[in-house]
C-alpha cells in the first residue's frame, strides 16, 4: 500500500505540475521592456472605451490600445490624484494607500457594453485576467499586481485592476521608468535599475489642461535610503502581492 500511495502522490503531483505549466503557457506579452522616457499624465484617447475624464500616464497607452484591440473592455479608473489646475482626475478616495491609481500605471476594466452581474459579458474580461495572472498571485510581466477572482472588492461582476510594474514613486508623482509591452523593438527582460526617488508634491509630468498654467516646478531628486517597499498596496518587494492593490 505505501507503494500504491507514494504512486498516487507523484501522479498528483505531475499532474499539478502539468497544469499549472498550461496555464501558464502562452499567457501575458512575448516580451516586455523598459520605458524610462519621461512620461505624462494624459486623457485617455477615445479609441479606448472608457469613463469620460479618464487619465493615465502616457507610457502605458500602447499597452491599452493593444488590450482594447483584443478585449471588449471599458475603463472605469485610471489616475486618481490632482492636476496642476486644481481639479481632481479619476475617483477620489477609491482607492487604497500607496495604490498605483496614484501614479497613474493602473487602470480598472469592466467589459464593453457589460453590467454588474457575472454573465456572459464578462468571459473576455476573465481571460483577460487569467492572460495577465494564470496563476493568483503571481502576475506576469509586465504587470505589477492583477486584481480579480480571489481577491477582495475585485473580480466577475465587480472590476479588473491591472497595474504596471515600475520605478518606486512617491504618490502623485510619475515614476521613473515603466516596464511595457509590446510596443516598440523586442527586447529581454532585464534588472530593474535602481533609481532615487522623488521629492514628494505636486504630481510632475501632469498635462495641464488647456490655456492652463501648471506652475509646477521640478522638485529636487535627492537619493534616500531604498524603500521599505513598492508602491501598489502591498508590503512585499515581490509583483503579485499578498493583499488588494486597486
Amino acid at each position: 500500500m505505501g507503494a500504491k500511495r507514494k504512486l498516487i502522490s507523484l501522479a498528483s503531483a505531475l499532474a499539478l505540475a502539468c497544469a499549472v505549466w498550461t496555464a501558464t503557457a502562452g499567457a501575458g506579452p512575448p516580451s516586455v521592456r523598459i520605458v524610462s522616457a519621461p512620461g505624462q499624465i494624459v486623457a485617455i484617447p477615445a479609441a479606448i472605451p472608457h469613463e469620460e475624464g479618464d487619465m493615465i500616464d502616457s507610457r502605458l497607452i500602447p499597452d491599452l490600445r493593444w488590450i482594447a484591440a483584443r478585449f471588449p473592455i471599458y475603463i472605469t479608473d485610471g489616475y486618481s490624484g490632482p492636476l496642476p489646475n486644481g481639479e481632481y482626475a479619476g475617483c477620489h478616495r477609491c482607492h487604497v494607500a500607496h495604490s498605483d491609481h496614484y501614479n497613474g500605471l493602473a487602470v480598472d476594466i469592466v467589459p464593453l457594453n457589460g453590467g454588474t452581474n457575472c454573465d456572459a459579458s464578462w468571459a473576455p474580461i476573465t481571460r483577460l485576467a487569467h492572460w495577465a495572472e494564470p496563476v493568483q498571485n503571481r502576475p506576469v510581466a509586465p504587470f505589477r499586481w492583477v486584481g480579480y477572482d480571489g481577491d477582495a472588492g475585485h473580480g466577475c461582476g465587480n472590476h479588473l485592476h491591472l497595474s504596471w510594474e515600475h520605478a518606486p514613486a512617491p504618490q502623485y508623482q510619475l515614476a521613473e521608468w515603466v516596464e511595457v509591452f509590446p510596443a516598440g523593438p523586442p527586447a529581454a527582460r532585464h534588472k530593474r535599475p535602481s533609481r532615487a526617488k522623488p521629492a514628494a508634491g505636486t504630481p510632475s509630468g501632469v498635462k495641464p489642461a488647456p490655456g492652463a498654467s501648471s506652475g509646477v516646478k521640478p522638485a529636487p531628486r535627492p537619493t534616500p535610503p531604498a524603500p521599505s517597499g513598492p508602491s501598489g498596496g502591498f508590503a512585499t518587494s515581490q509583483a503579485g502581492g499578498v493583499s488588494v492593490g486597486d
